[in-house]
């Protein structure tokens, strides 16, 4: 399995909006794509107080073949979504993992 996950640091006064924006609307536009299996999301409780809460949006993958399928095909208009809607008030970084 294939674990393609973003971390965003989001402005604690836009917190909760990005939380809710993200569950209700983000989350299931990535699903109906049909490629991820799975998606979690989760707050880091170990972070410095930096104005900002921090949370990591998960999606799982069966395949890698899925995963570059989901990059070539949707993640730049999935991106820019977030960007629209909340630019300039989060920053985000991206790792890929595999279990083992």
């Amino acid at each position: 399995m294939i674990l393609y996950n973003t971390t965003y640091s989001v402005a604690l006064e836009v917190g909760p909006d990005w939380l809710r924006w993200m569950k209700t609307f983000q989350l299931p536009a990535i699903m109906t794509t049909g490629l991820p299996t799975g998606h979690k999301i989760r707050r880091l409780l170990t972070e410095l107080d930096n104005g900002a809460v921090t949370y990591s949006v998960q999606l799982d993958f069966s395949t890698m073949a899925d995963y570059e399928t989901f990059q070539q095909q949707y993640a730049v208009a999935l991106q820019q979504r977030v960007q629209h809607r909340f630019g300039g008030q989060f920053v985000s970084f991206d790792t890929l993992l595999e279990e083992v």
